[in-house]
């Protein structure tokens, strides 16, 4: 299941089966792949863009995006999936290719999905969290688990497709690396279907696969997005072996979350990641669980820094951007010891969540899901993060790996994010970045997958 490298012939040969040449050379272009050197080698022109103007170019990106049509607005006891879907303008990464070619970037038409890639792939995400050598060397043998709400028809072709499109090795049914089942366990009897949660599904398989390509992916589909279907499907995902378990959904905090904390989530030698949330500052759960790792979301950026990549806070708006917060139920973890938080503390870590930074995901199912579109929301932070703590290894039997990251606190194993906020509070750091820990991106954002390992 080992990919080839990203200049490998066999890559080349599978973009080339987009189409004629000049399209494999488009996809190159779109893969995002190389500095801007490598790229231009790629082309037919000698046209060279230098990283400074490329980053000047990405900080333009603007995006009209729309909430993933999966209750939205939950009711009690339910929870909403926590993906935005680009609906039009123009994502960082087509100001990124547009720069790299000397040309004016491209816009979405509102609503409608593309042909090719308008977001971040799997090489961009690598290469933003230092993840190469290590997506290339392990996750082999392990199993990432996604949990999400009703079925996904077409969720394994449309994974083959992103795959196929990015050089991928193939992650199917027959060869032993993806599997769907529902909440009790059934490849057959599965969850009625429903297109906004499907380009959830989409989304969080994508990103595992970008994330860990050589990771196998287990999708369990709960019959509904309730707080108990949920937590339901999570149990069977570790009953079936996961020790990685991603869950990008959320709804509001309650007096029952201490319960549902030890009836689904407290499964000691299992890294659970959950989203936190994409209704800015504010506490959601299962994020606010002590047992899980809370992620938060960020605006991802190229720059002309030794890192290549610039991150802040995300925050489109006082009502969107990644949550945080002490929350009003959950015991504090001991190993969490932020000053005035006596609660758990919303987030651990956090990874890319702005849709106007956001990544590609191939979708036909879901809603307006035609092919390829770009999305955003803390539910692309989750998987990645779950896929992170995949390639660093087993958890230890008796860990919470949430306590992983604490650990290497203020190292360079992490990318400490300091600028940027999601909304206003009385105690600055629940809702602003700055140097060391805060809510909305905690500790930060992986650099490798040192922090993630025990």
């Amino acid at each position: 299941m080992r990919t080839s490298p990203p200049n490998s012939p066999h890559i080349r040969g599978n973009w080339r089966r987009i189409g004629s040449a000049a399209a494999a050379t488009a996809a190159l272009l779109i893969a995002g792949l190389g500095t801007a050197a490598h790229a231009s080698a790629t082309t037919t022109t000698s046209h060279k863009v230098s990283a400074k103007t490329i980053a000047a170019q990405v900080a333009k990106a603007h995006v009209q995006y729309e909430k993933a049509a999966c209750g939205a607005t939950p009711k009690k006891g339910f929870a909403a999936c926590n993906a935005l879907r680009v609906t039009g303008g123009t994502t960082a990464f087509m100001e990124k290719q547009a720069a790299l070619k000397g040309v004016t970037p491209k816009t979405i038409s509102p609503k409608a999905a593309t042909d090719d890639p308008t977001g971040y792939g799997p090489s961009d995400i690598q290469s933003a969290y230092g993840l190469a050598d290590a997506a290339a060397d392990n996750g082999s043998g392990q199993t990432v688990a996604i949990v999400d709400a009703y079925d996904d028809p077409n969720a394994a072709a449309d994974l083959a497709t992103y795959r196929s499109y990015y050089g991928l090795s193939a992650c199917t049914v027959a060869n032993g690396c993806f599997k769907k089942v529902s909440q009790t366990g059934s490849t057959t009897s599965l969850p009625s279907a429903d297109s906004g949660w499907a380009g959830e599904e989409s989304l969080d398989l994508d990103m595992v696969s970008a994330t860990c390509p050589n990771c196998n992916i287990l999708l369990v589909e709960a019959k509904s997005a309730s707080d108990a279907n949920l937590g339901t499907a999570v149990n069977e995902a570790v009953k079936l072996g996961a020790k990685f378990v991603s869950n990008s959904y959320g709804g509001s905090e309650s007096s029952s979350d201490t319960t549902y904390d030890t009836s689904y989530y407290k499964h000691p030698g299992v890294a659970i990641t959950a989203s936190a949330g994409d209704e800015a500052y504010g506490a959601e759960y299962p994020a606010g669980s002590r047992y899980v790792t809370a992620v938060g979301g960020t605006k991802l950026s190229t720059s002309s820094n030794s890192r290549g990549w610039t991150e802040s806070v995300w925050k489109t708006s006082s009502t969107e951007g990644t949550g945080s917060g002490c929350s009003a139920y959950d015991a504090k973890p001991t190993w969490q010891t932020d000053a005035t938080c006596t609660k758990r503390m919303i987030s651990d870590v956090s990874a890319v969540a702005d849709p106007a930074t956001g990544v590609s995901v191939y979708d036909t199912y879901g809603a307006d899901g035609t092919g390829w579109g770009t999305y955003g929301g803390t539910s692309a932070s989750s998987p990645i993060i779950a896929s992170v703590y995949a390639l660093a290894g087993t958890p230890g039997s008796s860990d919470y790996p949430a306590s992983y990251p604490y650990a290497a606190a203020g190292t360079s194993a992490l990318n400490d994010v300091t600028s940027g906020n999601n909304g206003t509070c009385s105690t600055s750091y629940y809702c602003t970045a700055k140097s060391g820990y805060d809510g909305p991106t905690g500790w930060g954002t992986p650099e490798g997958v040192s922090a993630f390992t025990g």
